[in-house]
């Protein structure tokens, strides 16, 4: 029998069959194997022992949060309170690309910046734009919803950005915990515990824990250049450049002319040597 986990808690998985959630444990020969099953993950699974039998083929995962078979995710980014950051944006824009994931860029707390500061931030979000992003703010939610139809969709960001904020306005009477930012340390506090499959109607999202640290194994090292679509607007001489300490280097080149984003290169190159202790 073919389902679908949607929910993981400790060993217990949550396997949708149908309108039916069959609470299922972990075939042994997976155990043995060291595969486990993620939420999202299409299984097998034996309903009257129930028991995971079979993890079908994925078409993606993500490492961090840990899920499978995601269509596309919304990028939850908070303008303050955690402040807006470039690095962690980059970071999950490049994991979501190198795993063929669409990114979307949806802001929060807009409600907290005075107009002077917004506007800082404006030519940032339009050179996103122009890449082809979609970036959309949190109050706008028919337009989310929109994006939302007939795909499954996890809402991953920084602990304290507002995805369970963003979903329980999205859809009333789901009451996902929501929490305060922490004054002191400026970070949210973990209100999401588990990773969890919300249907609703012909929508499937995902409100997913928040983090503060994301790192690249060593293996990812030489795609990530490739998860930075607009360096392939620049060739290079040679086709193996990493644009780090190649001289003839066209990628070096535009963001000298203005033409990439500096905070995007600076950020790549960190990428480059945060890898080089993988995880």
């Amino acid at each position: 029998m073919q389902g679908q986990v949607v929910k993981i808690i400790s060993n217990q998985f949550f396997v949708l069959v149908g309108s039916d959630i069959i609470t299922c444990s972990q075939r042994g020969k997976l155990k043995q194997e060291r595969t486990m099953p993620l939420v999202g993950d299409k299984v097998i699974i034996d309903s009257k022992k129930r028991v995971i039998e079979k993890i079908l083929p994925r078409k993606n995962e993500l490492i961090r949060p840990r899920v499978a078979n995601i269509d596309q995710a919304f990028v939850i980014t908070s303008y303050v309170n955690p402040d807006f950051s470039t690095n962690l944006l980059d970071k999950l824009i490049v994991e979501l690309e190198l795993n063929n994931i669409k990114p979307i860029i949806c802001l929060t707390k807009r409600d907290l910046l005075i107009d002077d500061v917004l506007v800082n931030y404006q030519d940032i979000l339009a050179y996103y734009k122009n890449l082809g992003y979609s970036v959309i703010e949190n109050f706008e939610l028919d337009k989310i919803k929109d994006i939302l139809e007939n795909k499954v969709t996890a809402f991953i960001g920084q602990t304290g950005a507002g995805k369970s904020t963003l979903l329980n306005n999205l859809f009333p009477g789901i009451n996902l915990k929501t929490n305060e930012v922490s004054l002191a340390l400026g970070r949210g506090r973990h209100t999401t515990r588990h990773i969890e499959i919300i249907n609703i109607s012909n929508i499937k999202v995902l409100d997913t824990p928040g983090f503060s640290a994301l790192t690249f194994p060593k293996s990812q090292k030489s795609k990530i250049k490739d998860a930075f679509i607009e360096f392939q607007n620049f060739p290079c001489l040679y086709r193996d450049c990493m644009h780090d300490k190649e001289g003839e280097c066209m990628v070096k080149v535009a963001v000298l002319e203005g033409k990439i984003l500096k905070s995007r290169y600076e950020n790549y190159i960190k990428f480059l040597n945060d890898t080089e202790g993988g995880i």
